[in-house]
């Protein structure tokens, strides 16, 4: 392991994190050691990712939100989370500013990443988050949005969409 790179979060990701993010370098090092402890590789696997879901999710299948979730993060497309697009992530869903909270949900439903959402991209994301509620909470669900597919006309109508 003597050539093997440090393990210790470069200064040029760290600059950058510090820069598009809220978290102070003493934040972002202790997210580095959690993470590379959870990931020795340092990268997260479409499987790994899965694999969390299952555990904030155990009473219903989130396996296809999983993969739309990782998708729009997996910002390099190789199929892989690294450090820095897991912290911009956790930083976008849950502390950054609306427009990139905007952003990230349109990346969400653009499954196909032309840039434009088809009703046939949010059918398929409320789908996979139908799939993520359970039977008896689906039940209560008023008439007009108690099905994916009632749901995404819903949604459709609100944004005045044309029917494609």
């Amino acid at each position: 392991m003597g050539n093997r790179k440090s393990s210790a979060l470069s200064k040029e990701i760290l600059d950058d994190l510090k820069l598009n993010t809220k978290y102070t370098e003493e934040e972002l090092s202790k997210w580095y050691e959690s993470f590379k402890k959870q990931c020795p590789d340092g990268k997260i696997s479409k499987t790994d990712f899965e694999k969390i879901y299952a555990n904030f999710f155990p009473n219903s299948d989130p396996k296809a939100y999983a993969n739309h979730v990782f998708r729009s993060f997996d910002t390099n497309d190789d199929g892989t989370l690294d450090f820095r697009e897991y912290i911009i992530a956790l930083h976008m869903t849950s502390s950054g500013k609306t427009v990139l909270k905007l952003e990230w949900a349109f990346s969400l439903f653009d499954v196909d990443k032309n840039g434009e959402v088809s009703k046939a991209e949010v059918l398929e994301i409320i789908t996979a988050i139908f799939k993520m509620i359970p039977l008896e909470e689906q039940k209560q669900l008023s008439d007009d949005e108690n099905t994916p597919q009632k749901r995404a006309d819903k949604l459709w109508k609100y944004f005045n969409k044309k029917e494609n």
